[in-house]
């Protein structure tokens, strides 16, 4: 299987050696760069890439804006949001936007090629700890649940769906929601590939903000 990556990046030299990184794999194929998001908006458009690299400090239309049209206008190709630091703000908004994941700018060539396959298959690339840390650092700016309307695609959870919900969003790994809820761990996993297309979620990241800003977690 060959993906198709798209770059995103204002500094030529981090697009030039991503692009070289990428041309070294043989199932990895660069397919555009773009210089700010307006570029990437439209390149995603015409080339459909499987993954876009997304820098968010970018000229005119930001990364973060970019992320959000991308995801919603070619709900196949997945965003890896680019950070310079762990843990900022850009890579929450990302997040929320709709990235399947984030990476820091110096991340190592290896990690960086996981990551592009684990997005595109399918996955997050933040895992439960690292998701709950960004969830928590920036909890006081998601929405209070109690001020807004209920998403009714909570009805459509059965009771142990809700349970399984919870326990991802409070950043637990598959084996560890298994023991908490003394369920098989290929059943937790069942479980949430039935959570994620009820409420219309593309992966765990999107599934545990929505447990936050519906209010299935808590804020303090």
């Amino acid at each position: 299987m060959t993906i198709r990556v798209l770059i995103a990046d204002d500094e030529a030299l981090l697009r030039m050696a991503f692009g070289m990184i990428l041309e070294a794999e043989p199932d990895l194929v660069p397919v555009g760069e773009a210089v700010d998001g307006a570029t990437a908006i439209r390149l995603a458009a015409d080339l459909r890439p499987d993954v876009v690299l997304m820098d968010v400090r970018m000229p005119g239309t930001d990364g973060i804006e970019a992320t959000r049209e991308i995801t919603r206008t070619c709900p196949q190709t997945r965003v890896l949001i680019l950070t310079t630091f762990d843990l900022d703000e850009y890579a929450f908004a990302g997040l929320k936007a709709g990235a399947s994941g984030f990476l820091l700018k110096n991340t190592r060539p290896q990690e960086l090629l996981t990551a592009i396959r684990t997005v595109a298959a399918g996955n997050s690339v933040v895992s439960p700890r690292i998701t709950h840390r960004l969830l928590e650092k920036f909890r006081p700016h998601i929405p209070d649940p109690t001020t807004t309307a209920r998403d009714e695609r909570l009805n459509r959870l059965s009771t142990r769906e809700r349970e399984v919900l919870i326990q991802v969003a409070s950043g637990l790994s598959n084996a560890e929601i298994a023991t908490t809820l003394n369920l098989a761990e290929a059943t937790v996993k069942s479980h949430l590939g039935r959570i994620l297309p009820k409420l219309e979620l593309r992966d765990r990241i999107q599934a545990v903000i929505f447990a936050y800003e519906t209010g299935l977690i808590h804020r303090t």
